[in-house]
C-alpha cells in the first residue's frame, strides 16, 4: 500500500523555507556538471526530477538549455521551487505528486532521483519492498529506452554498520528491511515540532535486482553522497550510493 498520509511530507513542508542552509546542498552546480557528462544529452532533452524538493537540480538544468519536469510530494518544497525558478528566470513544470503514483503521458530522455529523495523515504503504510519498485516501474515506463536514470539512495550498508543491539532490539532498525525509525524536528508557528520517519537502506546487490525487475540495466554503482560525488568504489561507511542504469532496449514497458 502507498501511503497517502506520508511523513516526510509532513516533514519537509515544514522544513522547505530552511532547506537550502542544509550543508549538502552547496554544490549543486558541480553535481550538475556531473549529471550531464553522464547522460550525454543534447540541450533541449526532457529530464524527469523525481522527488525534485525545492529544484535546485531542475532549475540548474533548466538553465543549462534542458527542458525539466519536477516532482514532489511536498507542496511547501514545490513552492520554494517555483520561486527560485522564477528568480533564475526559467521554466520547469512543477508536479505535486508521489513518486509511487506518479503517471504522465510524456517521454523522458533521462530521469534523477536525487539526495535521499523519494527512494528510501517512507510514510507509515507504504510497503517497504514495493514502494521503490513501483516507484522505478512508473519511471521506467516514461522513459525512452537506451537512456539513463541516475539515483542516489540510502546506504544500507553503512545503516547496518552503525546499529547496535539495543537500535534491533527496541525496532529502531529492522536487520530485514534494513530500515531505521527516528524523530525529526521542525518549525512551526506554535513551536518545535516532531514527526517519526522511516528511512530504508539499500545494498548494491538489491539495487541491481530493483532495476533488472523493472526494465533497467545497472552501468554503475559508486559511491555517492550529496557533495562529493566521484565514480569510485562504495564506501561502507558513506551516507549515501549512486546508481546509474540504463533503460533496456528489450523491455519497452518497464515491468
Amino acid at each position: 500500500m502507498i501511503s497517502k498520509g506520508n511523513e516526510w511530507k509532513l516533514f519537509f513542508d515544514h522544513h522547505a523555507p530552511s532547506y537550502m542552509e542544509e550543508p549538502f546542498t552547496k554544490n549543486t552546480a558541480n553535481e550538475v556538471d556531473f549529471l550531464l557528462e553522464e547522460f550525454d544529452l543534447p540541450k533541449g532533452s526532457h529530464i524527469l526530477d523525481i522527488s525534485c524538493g525545492n529544484g535546485r537540480h531542475s532549475i540548474e538544468l533548466a538553465k543549462r538549455g534542458y527542458r525539466v519536469t519536477g516532482v514532489d510530494i511536498s507542496s511547501g518544497m514545490l513552492s520554494e521551487a517555483e520561486i527560485a525558478a522564477e528568480q533564475a528566470g526559467v521554466e520547469v513544470e512543477w508536479v505535486n505528486a508521489d513518486a509511487a503514483e506518479y503517471k504522465t503521458d510524456q517521454c523522458f530522455d533521462a530521469a534523477i532521483c536525487l539526495c535521499e529523495g523519494a527512494f528510501g523515504l517512507l510514510g507509515s503504510d507504504d510497503d517497504p519492498y514495493m514502494h521503490e519498485l513501483a516507484i522505478l516501474r512508473n519511471v521506467g515506463l516514461v522513459m525512452k529506452p537506451g537512456q539513463k536514470i541516475i539515483l542516489t539512495v540510502p546506504n544500507g550498508l553503512a545503516k547496518i554498520r552503525r546499529a547496535t543491539k539495543e537500535e534491533i532490539e527496541s525496532g529502531a532498525f529492522d536487520p530485514l528491511t534494513l530500515m531505521e525509525v527516528f524523530s525529526l524536528e521542525y518549525n512551526t508557528p506554535e513551536g518545535v515540532q516532531s514527526v517519526v520517519v522511516r528511512e530504508r537502506g539499500f545494498v548494491p546487490s538489491e539495487l541491481i535486482l530493483l532495476l533488472m525487475i523493472t526494465g533497467f540495466e545497472v552501468e554503475h554503482i559508486w559511491g555517492g553522497t550529496a557533495g562529493n560525488w566521484r565514480r569510485q568504489k562504495v564506501d561502507i561507511d558513506e551516507m549515501e550510493i549512486m546508481v546509474i542504469a540504463k533503460k533496456s532496449v528489450m523491455n519497452q514497458t518497464g515491468t
